[in-house]
């Protein structure tokens, strides 16, 4: 369940509300481009932007659309372990089949703090449970030995979303501890595969669905030279993705130029500047039909 190409979703707006047309349309996509499961209100979701009325609704509906055809895992983390506990139930009840738990963002606990923090949201909750390590979101990282040791207590949690930037921390963690490695930045994928990852949660799949779960693919057959010569033809893409401004801004940007979704977001979340958009324009405008989302250009 938890291997492969994961797509973090982004949340379309129009006029202000969560467009559930497009996000319908973009599960859609998402799964004919061979995704292996959809990560709904994460980071690129703008979730702290969501009511908690919006986030259920925007779970659900990815739920409802995907079927069962792929696993929906619903971004469920807060700086509060009630209100994180209260979210990952309402979650579930609305047809994820698994919760991601980013670390407790701006209060920053100690190391006890987190485990008890995440050991309480795997015993309240009966479902797989990802544990999202992004210290450059949060201002803290979960150190390996409470990893370790989450992992080692519960069995439900199955998994990490590394997202820290560091190889080394993923290799030391691969070797002590089973627990299912993702990487949780697209341009780190092929180097963390390298060494015992499983997949990603990718931004750039929003995108490049085919594409990034191709790679992906690739990684997990063994098929290195295949996977490097992927990872070579993506990284511009994905680097620039990342770095050009705050995710999601960029990807959601690339996807307004397509056509997929109308160029908005929920403050603090604005528009790319200009020239920012210009780069962003001749990247996207050079890349084969073949290789985008099929929606592109269905939004004036």
């Amino acid at each position: 369940m938890f291997e492969g190409c994961f797509t973090a979703l982004v949340t379309p707006f129009a006029e202000g509300r969560v467009d559930k047309a497009a996000l319908k349309r973009i599960v859609d996509e998402q799964i004919a481009g061979g995704i292996s499961g959809l990560v709904p209100c994460g980071t690129t979701g703008e979730a702290p932007t969501l009511t908690e009325a919006e986030q259920v609704d925007v779970i659900r509906t990815v739920a409802d659309r995907a079927n069962g055809r792929v696993p929906v895992i619903a971004g469920t983390g807060s700086n509060c372990t009630a209100k994180t506990i209260n979210c990952s139930r309402a979650a579930l009840d609305a047809g994820a089949n698994a919760v991601m738990v980013v670390t407790p963002y701006y209060n920053k606990p100690n190391p006890e703090g987190l485990y008890q923090h995440f050991a309480a949201v795997a015993e309240a909750v009966d479902a797989p449970m990802i544990l999202y390590n992004i210290p450059g979101r949060c201002a803290i990282e979960i150190p390996t030995e409470t990893i370790v040791r989450l992992r080692a207590t519960y069995s439900n949690i199955v998994a990490v979303k590394h997202a820290t930037g560091n190889v080394d921390g993923a290799s030391l963690l691969a070797s002590q501890s089973d627990i299912t490695i993702l990487s949780g930045d697209d341009p780190l994928t092929l180097p963390l595969m390298s060494i015992g990852a499983r997949g990603v949660i990718s931004v750039m799949s929003n995108l490049m669905p085919a594409a990034m779960s191709a790679l992906v693919g690739a990684a997990l057959s063994g098929e290195w030279a295949s996977a490097q010569r992927l990872h070579a033809e993506l990284f511009p893409i994905m680097r620039t993705l990342l770095t050009l401004d705050t995710n999601p801004i960029p990807i959601k940007t690339a996807m307004a130029i397509r056509g997929v979704l109308r160029e908005e977001f929920r403050l603090p979340m604005c528009l790319i500047s200009p020239d920012k958009r210009s780069r962003l324009e001749r990247l996207i405008h050079d890349l084969p039909d073949s290789q985008v989302s099929t929606s592109a250009r269905r939004i004036a």
